[in-house]
């Protein structure tokens, strides 16, 4: 299927008001020269906010499968842009979106649904990542679902990691991820931190790890680490905020 993509400059009200009387799709005045052809399309969840536990694992695991299933040989240009999902989106999957989401027949849920900014705070780009880094590097479907598992329980580490571009990085996600399995640490790394002036108000140790590495790169190439130096700068980078003797190995 050829899909042609929509042009990047358009008046944000006027496609508004189009979408939802459904005048953009046949519209030749929206779209770019530029196409892209898709062997076969299927929604996945877009919008993964306000859900938690059980339902917040199923949506995100259905969207993982859907994009390995459906988009994953596209190229990763095509994949990481953002107006190539926006098209789709108000193009392709209109009625179904305004089934799932109906907050996106008001402006606000609108642009903060479809048109969101294509980064690190945009559930589709935090999915297509997961699906590069984590297919790219697991040999079997129980190890791949583990490691899925594993970004959805640590969703807010992992949305630092892929916040700095120095951490996009397969090898690098997948040691962070090993490493908060063996050592348990999942717990300790989403809770708040407490007792120490200068955070902002709502500090997670997580948060806090990734940002001291963050500051120390280039010193640091933690992104080139083999997996037990980057789990002792890990603890390293921990023990700045927190007790951390339990989790040091003795010396014999």
């Amino acid at each position: 299927m050829e899909i042609k993509l929509l042009k990047k400059e358009i008046d944000q009200n006027q496609l508004f008001t189009d979408f939802l009387e459904d005048r953009i799709e046949g519209n030749e005045e929206y779209f770019s020269n530029e196409t892209v052809f898709v062997k076969e399309l299927k929604l996945f969840p877009i919008y993964i906010a306000k859900v938690d536990g059980v339902e917040r694992e199923e949506m995100f695991l259905e969207a993982f499968h859907v994009i390995e299933t459906y988009y994953a040989d596209l190229d990763r240009e095509i994949l990481l842009n953002g107006q190539f999902w926006r098209t789709l989106f108000l193009t392709q999957f209109r009625d179904e979106l305004l089934i799932k989401y109906p907050q996106i027949e008001e402006e606000k849920g609108f642009n903060n649904i479809i048109m969101k900014k294509f980064d690190w705070e945009n559930y589709v780009y935090k999915c297509i990542l997961a699906v590069q880094y984590v297919g790219s590097n697991c040999s079997s479907e129980e190890e791949k679902l583990k490691r899925y598992k594993l970004i959805i329980d640590n969703l807010d580490l992992y949305n630092y990691i892929i916040k700095y571009e120095i951490f996009r990085n397969d090898v690098f996600l997948i040691n962070v991820l090993d490493i908060i399995d063996e050592m348990n640490l999942s717990k300790q790394l989403k809770a708040k931190i407490k007792g120490i002036e200068g955070l902002g108000k709502d500090e997670r140790y997580g948060r806090r790890v990734i940002y001291e590495f963050n500051k120390s790169y280039p010193i640091v190439m933690s992104p080139m680490m083999s997996k037990e130096d980057l789990k002792a700068q890990f603890i390293e980078y921990l023990s700045i905020y927190t007790d951390v003797s339990h989790l040091k190995e003795p010396v014999h």
